[in-house]
């Protein structure tokens, strides 16, 4: 197919979703919540098909060498499919983000503004690997009223395409149209998707932090998603030191893949001769490779050595980069020197220290005494996440149904006209909140 076919072709699908999502902006909450049930029914129904199209996929990613972190990402065994669907389920549970006022006043007598939030359209979802996404994805965007173009990677064509036939089908039976729901299979309708700003609004990437910022400079339409992943665990002076080893195990190796796991560790050097022993054998029994910078490897001389370029990398895999550190101050500026904004976390029995870490680091989420792991919107309560956002104006962290809603204004009035409100008589607004 040539580009001009595409960009037809892809014009054409983006327009039958933005007719079919105009109509689920005004479905009452009742039919949303009907729909994502007949959608988890789909999904568990198709269970079997969806998993061996996954296995089919992973061979296939096999055979062509990828990347082993891109690999876990990939896999959706009977557990991960199982919770993504619980999560369809615990999105039904959520309160309808839509139609909820705001704003309620009174400007002048009969004059009456309301702030009402509504859907956004159609949101445009790029993501590599991990097929559960579109299942959660899918669902946060009925609820919100919003129709989706969906577009996987190509490791993860097969899993994609049994995910959205099986959601499909569900809504076939329901008042949402399966219209609202679309999948792209190919790179070049990646790049037409990214020129359709008249008929997508707002892109969602979710991948890696090169591909991230390749979708944030080849589009006009709005960007929401996170490039980097690089977060920080800083043990304290005054950290409990079990509990250190404790939570830095789990930041690192729970699932080391994940945007949320940590890749730097930062140590006071008072606390340091006594802890890095101990969490350096917690983590080679979990066979994390350790590099440290010249102090830390004078207590951990068989660790490799750390260099300039270790601060500011995502490895996605089982290696941490260790750094001592003499003040909170020095940890501080280290991380919002080299981390992306995401996820940071200090370990301290301080108060007044973690006070200070939690207000002046500059990230989505600031932990204290916790695994940065849990920088997600399902552990949130979210239900599902659309993906994580590391930008400074909201939506930010885990985003859920809140980030793909808007707000319009509506004004009813009864002949009222600016002109009384202006001039040597100008009449005075009430400007009274009605609740």
């Amino acid at each position: 197919m040539t580009t001009l076919q595409t960009a037809s072709s892809l014009i054409a699908i983006a327009q039958k979703t933005r007719q079919a999502a105009s109509k689920l902006a005004v479905l009452s909450t009742e039919g949303k919540n009907q729909a994502i049930e007949a959608i988890a029914q789909a999904l568990e129904s198709a269970r079997d098909k969806i998993l061996q199209a996954n296995i089919a996929d992973c061979e296939a990613a096999t055979a062509d060498g990828i990347a082993k972190p891109l690999y876990k990402r990939l896999q959706l065994d009977e557990h991960k499919l199982r919770d993504a669907i619980a999560g369809v389920r615990d999105v039904g549970k959520l309160a309808d983000p839509v139609g909820k006022v705001q704003i309620h006043r009174e400007i002048d007598t009969g004059l009456i503004l309301k702030r009402i939030t509504c859907p956004l359209g159609v949101l445009g979802i790029i993501f590599e690997a991990r097929p559960e996404a579109a299942i959660q994805i899918v669902s946060l965007a009925i609820k919100s009223g919003n129709g989706v173009i969906l577009k996987g990677g190509k490791e993860a064509i097969r899993s994609c395409e049994a995910i959205v036939k099986a959601i499909k089908q569900g809504l076939s039976n329901t008042a949402v149209s399966p219209d609202v729901v679309q999948l792209l299979t190919t790179r070049e309708e990646t790049l037409e998707l990214l020129n359709l700003d008249k008929y997508v609004d707002l892109i969602i990437p979710r991948g890696s932090n090169s591909f991230v910022r390749f979708v944030q400079e080849n589009t006009r339409i709005p960007v929401l998603g996170h490039a980097d992943g690089i977060c920080h665990l800083y043990v304290d002076k005054a950290a409990d030191i079990a509990k250190a080893v404790s939570i830095t195990v789990d930041s690192k190796i729970q699932y080391p893949a994940a945007c949320n796991a940590i890749e730097t560790l930062l140590v006071h050097a008072s606390i340091a001769p006594e802890f890095l022993p101990k969490v350096a054998l917690a983590l080679q029994e979990n066979h994390v490779q350790l590099r440290g910078d010249e102090r830390t490897r004078q207590i951990l001389p068989q660790i490799h050595s750390a260099t300039a370029a270790d601060w500011e990398t995502e490895y996605s895999d089982l290696i941490l980069a260790i750094k001592i550190v003499d003040s909170l101050e020095e940890a501080i500026a280290h991380i919002n020197e080299y981390g992306s904004r995401h996820t940071e976390a200090i370990v301290t029995e301080d108060l007044a220290a973690a006070e200070s870490f939690l207000g002046l680091v500059n990230a989505a989420g600031v932990y204290h005494n916790c695994s940065t792991r849990f920088a997600d919107g399902f552990r949130y309560g979210f239900g599902a996440e659309v993906g994580i956002s590391t930008q400074q104006m909201p939506p930010r962290g885990p985003v859920g149904l809140e980030g793909l809603v808007t707000y319009k204004y509506q004004m009813t009035g009864d002949a009222h006209i600016v002109a009384t409100y202006t001039g040597a008589n100008a009449k005075s607004f009430t400007h009274r909140d009605l609740g």
